[in-house]
């Protein structure tokens, strides 16, 4: 006969802790992201072919020195909001549509800890975005300067303020106007936020309201600290924090989960 000591096989029933499942979360949804090819063609393939093709084609005049000093930020500040704006609110509205997001809700992992799984998602989608447009930005000569520490406080500040409006929009609109709107933007504001068109080409009166988008303010900064080596550009700085929190605020307000 086999004598069992009491206890020594019990079970301890329950969740795993909350870091844990967070993890796994970001886990999944960066696994998703990656197998998704078009999220890939808008978040990497679009960025790195427009880098590529205005640094090598003389079609937009961005002022005196090298094209690729005055694209390469614009290009990185895209990336963000590629991933951290267009992409997660596609992906997050048509999971709302088809009540994935419902079911996650009522998973253990509580409804903040879904959202900042999808945000550590998109940082680390970032961070490959930036590693690959900085290589082909010095293969193609790029020269940077500044302090990274200023930079990655900028990409930081841009990604709240990006995330918060994807969200936004995600949790308001249905899925195909999420879709439209979101591509819509994008389009809008490749053009017109000093990305690839210096915001000099644009009339005062519009040059002013345009320098006041976050990737206007994104794309500036960093083409402050890392074409000119800046020190903090306070007032980019500034219009990100107002767009991050108040997109953050908005969305924690107004996203509805079904």
């Amino acid at each position: 006969m086999t004598t069992t000591v009491p206890g020594t096989y019990t079970p301890k029933p329950g969740g795993s802790g909350l870091p844990r499942m967070i993890a796994a979360q970001a886990v999944l949804e960066t696994r998703m992201l990656l197998r998704n090819g078009e999220q890939l063609l808008l978040t990497v393939v679009i960025p790195t072919l427009l880098l590529v093709l205005f640094s090598s084609v003389d079609v937009v005049d961005t002022g005196a020195g090298k094209a690729v000093d005055f694209l390469a930020p614009g290009i990185l500040a895209l990336a963000v909001m590629s991933t951290a704006f267009t992409g997660q609110a596609i992906a997050t509205g048509f999971e709302r549509r088809y009540g994935v997001l419902k079911r996650l809700a009522s998973s253990p992992l509580p409804r903040w800890g879904l959202m900042t799984a999808k945000t550590a998602s998109v940082l680390v989608t970032e961070i490959l975005q930036v590693l690959l447009v900085t290589v082909i930005a010095l293969a193609l000569g790029w020269s940077p300067h500044g302090n990274p520490l200023t930079v990655l406080l900028l990409l930081v500040l841009g990604t709240a303020a990006f995330s918060g409006l994807g969200l936004l929009m995600a949790g308001t609109l249905k899925a195909e106007a999420t879709l439209a709107a979101a591509n819509l933007v994008f389009l809008l504001l490749l053009v017109g936020g000093g990305v690839v068109v210096p915001l000099e080409k644009f009339p005062p009166g519009v040059r002013e309201v345009l320098g006041l988008l976050p990737i206007s303010a994104l794309s500036d900064g960093l083409r402050e600290v890392l074409r000119h080596g800046a020190g903090l550009p306070w007032a980019d700085l500034g219009i990100l924090t107002v767009w991050g929190v108040l997109g953050l605020a908005a969305a924690g307000r107004f996203f509805r989960w079904e």
